[in-house]
């Protein structure tokens, strides 16, 4: 008998994991699988193999890719377990790697609750000390854009519904166009003066002050700042439209988040109104089709679908459908002072979830050379690799070719996919030039690194007065 086929697995984490993000309860699922709940039981508790022909069936009726279950746990959750275990909260613990990985896969509630917690510590460490060092000023109790930044990431990033609604939308407008070259912006300016008796204007900066989008009910108005692009204006008409068209479900998609405050429901909404006038702008299939004919090539996207680098490249964060997956980027959003603003992932995400990024990533390095897209392949402490890309952007996301300075967008994906991108031609994947990065300087134990900018936590520097090394703060 074949040696692979008489192999016992034992998913049972894994299994409660996607039991659970599909809402669905033992028995329910027992029920569409036609198992009992007993057996289904003994399964998500390790007691008894997974049989080839669940398998099957998991794949069949919830359309699962049966190698996302090979996977441990949740996208990256064994990398932020360890990255929050490093804390010198955890100091003298030791916690091993075998524990960990056993945590993210037989306890994944467990071990989201553990993050939870991390992320709510480590929220208040941050407040904390931004208050000792501004006397007496006050901050916000929560992180609402942390909040929403989550819940999104914990649906990796794809919110199918909205994905529907768009593309539906996106088919009525051209159905109506009086010509095939009439642009979308036209387009939804006509469909929300129609159905809707709202007018678009744009108005001086002056004039508009701190605003670059207001919606006046009473004159049924919707006002545009003159600093807005293309693109950004286009983007701006789609949000209105997709607020007036699909508020109801956008609203029901907001309160069945469960949010735990008025300003993170309203930023989530907020979010979810941009993704569904990305849909609007960029329908999926359409959209996930160009990419692969392409070699997903942003610059083609842009000019294909009327938008700016920014929107193309966090679209493609959001391509995984399953009977449409795209290539699984991940996204960072920086400013030249290395604030993050941004990160989404469809699949793993290499960097640090609690920090900044390492100064030896291009994505820093590309504000050097504005408007340009500069490629790399980094190298994470676990041994993984990644082929990424960044370039700067405008604030305001002003034209589809702008060469803004004031942000900078990195992109990537695991090497193993990077054949598949036009930005990879040429290169030796098979024997890349590779370069070692690590998660933030504090949680980093890579040495001698010239660029750190902080020492590890937990680890004694070796200063003395006889030697000077490359790193500004050398340790054993």
């Amino acid at each position: 008998m074949n040696a692979a086929a008489d192999r016992k697995l034992f998913l049972g984490g894994r299994l409660k994991r996607l039991r659970r993000d599909l809402a669905l309860s033992q028995t329910a699922m027992a029920g569409d699988l036609g198992v009992s709940p007993s057996y289904l039981n003994h399964i998500e508790r390790n007691q008894r193999p997974v049989s080839a022909q669940l398998l099957l069936r998991l794949a069949e009726t919830y359309d699962v890719d049966l190698r996302n279950l090979g996977q441990s746990g949740g996208p990256a959750s064994e990398a932020e377990l360890a990255e929050a275990f490093a804390d010198p909260l955890f100091q003298g613990l030791a916690v091993p790697r075998h524990e960990i990985v056993q945590l993210a896969e037989d306890q994944p509630a467990a071990a989201d609750a553990i993050l939870r917690l991390y992320r709510a510590f480590s929220d208040r460490r941050v407040r904390d000390r931004a208050e000792a060092e501004v006397a007496g000023a006050a901050s916000p109790a929560d992180s609402p854009s942390e909040w929403v930044r989550e819940y999104i990431q914990s649906r990796h990033n794809h919110v199918p519904e909205l994905d529907a609604l768009g593309e539906a939308l996106h088919d009525a407008l051209k159905a109506e166009a009086p010509s095939p070259d009439e642009s979308f912006e036209a387009l939804a300016r006509a469909r929300l003066f129609a159905r809707h008796g709202l007018t678009v204007r744009t108005l001086p900066a002056e004039v508009m002050v701190e605003w670059t989008r207001r919606f006046d009910p009473h004159r049924g108005r919707l006002l545009l700042s003159d600093t807005l692009g293309p693109s950004s204006r286009a983007f701006a008409v789609a949000s209105q439209l997709a607020l007036m068209e699909h508020g109801a479900e956008l609203q029901a998609l907001t309160e069945a988040a469960n949010t735990p405050d008025a300003p993170t429901r309203n930023l989530l909404k907020t979010s979810l109104t941009n993704s569904l006038a990305a849909a609007i702008l960029m329908p999926y299939a359409a959209f996930q089709r160009t990419a692969e004919e392409t070699g997903y090539d942003l610059a083609r996207l842009q000019a294909r679908f009327g938008v700016g680098f920014e929107q193309a490249a966090h679209r493609l964060t959001t391509l995984s459908r399953p009977t449409a997956r795209g290539v699984p980027f991940f996204l960072m959003r920086v400013d030249q002072a290395g604030n993050v603003s941004k990160r989404y992932a469809s699949g793993a995400f290499p960097f640090s979830r609690f920090g900044g990024a390492c100064p030896r990533w291009r994505l820093h390095s590309a504000f050097r050379t504005p408007g340009r897209v500069v490629t790399q392949i980094i190298e994470t402490p676990d041994g993984g690799r990644w082929f990424t890309l960044a370039r700067t952007v405008d604030r305001q996301g002003q034209d589809a070719f702008t060469e803004g300075q004031d942000l900078a967008i990195g992109l990537g994906c695991e090497l193993k996919h990077a054949h598949r991108l036009t930005y990879a031609r040429g290169l030796d994947l098979q024997r890349p030039e590779v370069t070692p990065i690590g998660p933030a300087c504090r949680l980093c134990e890579r040495h001698p690194c010239a660029e750190r900018a902080a020492p590890p936590v937990g680890r004694a520097l070796t200063v003395d007065d006889w030697s000077k090394s490359v790193s500004p703060y050398p340790f054993a």
